[in-house]
């Protein structure tokens, strides 16, 4: 009693005399493991088997059944941060150096899988199909897995396909309330005599900007290009500066625009995989316009047009993106399907040798990627996953989860063989704060990691008053 009446006084007083540094010095957080995040959508697993293995408290979690969630928007599952956002307009201007943080890149399938490992012993998974392009893409919207691909960081010419980027700032500016679908948008000479592929406005008229939305779209039109790089920037120019900074942000690091349009320049290209960035990016950050990727016709001063996009035509859960063809780019693709309980596939082709070629190279990756494989939500951003013990804190118990949904793609009939593994440090000390990591979940499938994410505090949890943080250095004594 003795020793234990002399430990708590020499506790006691020294407590008191570092209490006031205890205030404006507060223990360290525990840093964070760094983990690969994939943008998702999920169902939160039953956490269980609790174990202590060195200084690490390990969890292991049960994925719940799968239920159909909707398709994420931009406050749903990419506003939060450090979650990249929808990148803003007039941010900053490439005459001068920036001085605004531009949101991080997304994480889409940093580690890019490949192809063709054994994630189990069963089922057999066949080589992917034959592709005769210069560079091709089969990926999943939400997880970010690659299924298959070949020269997927090759710098290639876009041709049309620049028109997604177009239409991704023209999408930021209707979001952000700058243009309206209803406004008129007088036609400039300049835009007029565009060449290429064209809507047919004439000059000096005021067209709807939906309408030329449409045309940019459906008919892949270059002068409905150009007329609305000028509406939203006031020149092309501005306009293609826009694109540029939008493509830098969204983390597409092998891009460049030289026009709106995608007409022949040594400076405009991009790769396969950067499309797949710029593709869930429109169906992420702007699900509202997703649907004009989807139009089959459009009619304009009596002219009535295709869309491009043949699946459309022939593939019912065919419903977007866009076209592309020139010489040098020859015949380009990306098209997403929905099929499988809202699994969402993107496949991009690029330089196939012709119209026909493109849509059954990319057909094929559909049909292979949808046969064999499949995609399951596991947890929600902002869902607890644990509740941990703080140490000197306002609150005694701190919530921790995910910042973005998850997702994982497997191969079909692997859902039972994966496993959660939840790690955090067992002695967490305030200050805490919200969105931090202060651990990692991993989801393996056979052993192999498959999908991982940072444990983020869910809210605030400041350093506790006087007594409560002396009541916790007493507990230390005997913890």
């Amino acid at each position: 009693m003795k020793k234990i009446t002399k430990r708590l006084s020499i506790s006691l007083i020294t407590f008191l005399s570092l209490s006031v540094f205890a205030v404006t010095q507060p223990p360290a957080a525990v840093p964070s493991t760094p983990a690969q995040v994939t943008p998702a959508l999920p169902e939160p697993a039953i956490l269980k088997n609790k174990t202590v293995s060195g200084n690490i408290a390990q969890i292991t979690a049960s994925p719940a059944t799968p239920t159909p969630t909707p398709t994420p928007t931009l406050t749903q599952s990419l506003s939060t941060a450090p979650i990249p956002t929808a990148p803003k307009l007039g941010l900053q201007t490439s005459s001068q150096a920036s001085t605004t943080s531009a949101p991080l890149a997304p994480t889409l399938n940093t580690s890019k899988p490949v192809l063709n490992v054994a994630q189990s012993a069963s089922p057999v998974i066949p080589v992917p199909p034959v592709i005769n392009a210069k560079g091709y893409l089969l990926i999943d919207a939400d997880s970010g897995y690659v299924i298959a691909q070949n020269n997927q960081e090759m710098r290639l010419p876009p041709a049309s396909l620049t028109k997604l980027m177009t239409m991704y700032v023209v999408s930021a500016a209707l979001k952000e309330g700058r243009i309206h679908p209803t406004d008129n948008v007088l036609i400039s000479e300049h835009a007029w005599r565009t060449g290429g592929s064209r809507m047919f406005v004439k000059v000096g008229t005021q067209v709807p900007a939906q309408d030329l939305i449409n045309g940019i779209i459906v008919a892949s039109g270059n002068d409905a290009c150009v007329a609305m790089s000028e509406f939203v920037a006031g020149s092309e120019n501005s306009f293609i500066d826009l694109m540029n900074q939008m493509a830098q942000q969204l983390g597409m690091k092998n891009t460049h625009y030289a026009d709106t349009t995608g007409l022949p320049d040594p400076n405009n290209y991009t790769t396969p995989y950067d499309l797949s960035i710029l593709a869930r990016s429109i169906i992420d950050h702007y699900p509202e316009d997703y649907k004009w990727y989807g139009q089959k016709w459009m009619m304009y001063n009596h002219i009535k047009q295709p869309n491009r996009n043949s699946l459309l035509f022939s593939d019912p859960t065919v419903d977007g993106l866009k076209t592309g063809h020139t010489d040098e780019a020859g015949y380009c693709l990306v098209a997403s399907a929905k099929r499988n309980n809202n699994m969402r596939l993107i496949a991009i082709v690029m330089g196939a040798a012709s119209m026909k070629q493109r849509a059954v190279d990319a057909e094929a990756l559909l049909n292979y990627g949808f046969r064999f494989y499949e995609t399951h939500p596991l947890y929600t951003a902002n869902t607890p996953l644990s509740k941990q013990r703080v140490w000197f804190g306002r609150d005694k118990e701190t919530n921790l989860g995910l910042i973005q949904n998850l997702y994982v793609t497997i191969p079909v009939g692997q859902y039972n063989q994966l496993k959660a593994h939840l790690s955090t440090n067992p002695k967490l000390e305030a200050p805490l704060t919200k969105g931090k990591a202060y651990g990692q979940i991993q989801v393996t499938l056979n052993n192999q990691t498959i999908a991982a994410q940072p444990l983020v505090a869910l809210e605030e949890n400041p350093i506790g008053g006087f007594f409560s943080r002396l009541g916790d250095h007493i507990s230390l004594l005997f913890h």
